[in-house]
């Protein structure tokens, strides 16, 4: 992995990636997986559970280098990360929590991230004191602190109830479009993915290539029931013809 250098976008081709199984054989989870993502954009990666869509996340982070391929990141290469779980400090405060993480952060970029996720009541309280869906907002507002060339998000609303997740979904989407940060996700809903990215890269079952990229038209914007029910009909339409 490295930085483009002086690319202005996410260019991923693996040509594989394996692990060593108990009995010594080799598991292929990637295999000439490959997409590009520009500048500003926002890219949603849609697959079945287990087809190495974590792994995938891995790599392009830097975490794992177990692969042959290449990764170039965008710009400078600068990670914001938001993971599963928000992974904060129990026995630090939310705003030292975020700190941590972007100790050049100013306190006039704090005080934008807390007010735009609702945070700013909450600066210093410990995660202890923190509902599920507030903590998830402090992780946001860390990944956003870095300023980074490239933000990744793996599932960062699982286990949410479908409001909460709702809620959290469209406070993303108004953090990205406005500071226009390349970002990429990993979700298991079509929904959120329709809802937040520009081009959706469905993948395929392990091992995962991307099968489909489907561009998503006035992203981020509100749509009318018929307008979702047609992208869906789009989606299943290139699945479909894939399929047969």
């Amino acid at each position: 992995m490295s930085p483009a250098g002086g690319l202005r976008q996410l260019d991923v081709s693996i040509k594989g990636k394996s692990y060593r199984s108990a009995s010594g054989g080799a598991i292929e989870v990637l295999r000439e997986l490959a997409f590009t993502l520009k500048a500003g954009t926002v890219g949603a990666l849609v697959g079945p559970s287990g087809c190495g869509k974590t792994t995938l996340l891995r790599i392009i982070t830097g975490l794992d280098s177990d692969y042959t391929g290449s990764v170039h990141l965008p710009d400078h290469g600068k990670l914001g990360m938001v993971f599963q779980e928000p992974r904060l400090l129990p026995w630090r405060t939310v705003e030292q929590n975020v700190r941590l993480g972007a100790p050049e952060a100013t306190d006039a970029d704090l005080d934008a991230l807390f007010d735009a996720l609702g945070l700013a009541a909450h600066r210093r309280h410990f995660p202890g004191e923190l509902s599920l869906g507030q903590a998830r907002r402090v992780a946001l507002a860390r990944a956003f602190a870095v300023k980074p060339d490239l933000l990744v998000l793996d599932e960062p609303f699982v286990s949410l109830d479908a409001a909460l997740a709702k809620h959290l979904q469209d406070e993303l989407a108004v953090l990205v479009t406005s500071r226009r940060i390349t970002t990429l996700i990993v979700t298991h809903s079509i929904d959120e993915a329709i809802g937040l990215a520009d081009r959706v890269f469905l993948l395929s079952a392990s091992p995962a290539h991307v099968i489909a990229e489907v561009p998503i038209a006035r992203p981020r914007e509100p749509r009318t029931a018929e307008e979702l029910a047609k992208i869906h009909r789009e989606i299943a339409r290139v699945l479909g013809k894939l399929s047969k």
